[in-house]
């Protein structure tokens, strides 16, 4: 099967992967100013690169904005494999979503060079709190709130992009 051939045009990806991504993260970044979680995933991103909060958050963004192109050229290919509809972005986006809660932010202390284990705790480098699992160290809506934000990225990409 040539898959290449089916995808969508690169133009389709990326808009429609902007648009799902400053969607995802105005959600995430909403449900952290309204108190349902303290979890800020372009925040943490951007401490990968950085000790400077300010700068943090700036480059955060942008690479989070990188990675939502990234995935969205994924779910493309998902889609040309399969179908693409709103129904079946949700889908994706809730593996997509439990993958991130259940999986990378359990490891990203071991990862992240600013952020403390749950074993060893802070230090002056590591001050971040660990995100712990599904993010609960960051405050128990925070899976809802992550997984609504992931599930409507998938539901984007189902509706706009073509299967």
């Amino acid at each position: 099967m040539n898959l290449i051939g089916r995808m969508p045009d690169i133009s389709l990806i990326l808009l429609w992967g902007l648009v799902a991504t400053m969607l995802m993260t105005s959600m995430l970044y909403g449900s952290q100013r309204l108190g349902l979680s303290r979890l800020s995933l372009p925040f943490l991103v951007g401490t990968l690169f950085t000790a400077d909060r300010s700068w943090a958050h700036i480059l955060g963004f942008g690479f989070y904005l990188v990675g939502g192109w990234c995935f969205a050229f994924l779910y493309a290919a998902i889609f040309t494999l399969t179908v693409a509809t709103w129904w079946a972005g949700a889908l994706i986006g809730l593996f997509h979503g439990i993958f991130l809660l259940a999986v990378m932010l359990p490891v990203m202390p071991y990862l992240h060079p600013r952020m403390a284990t749950e074993y060893d705790g802070p230090t002056h480098l590591r001050r971040l709190e660990p995100p712990g699992f599904f993010g609960l160290n960051y405050g128990y809506r925070t899976p809802a709130s992550t997984l609504v934000a992931q599930i409507t990225y998938g539901v984007v990409l189902g509706l706009f992009l073509p299967g």
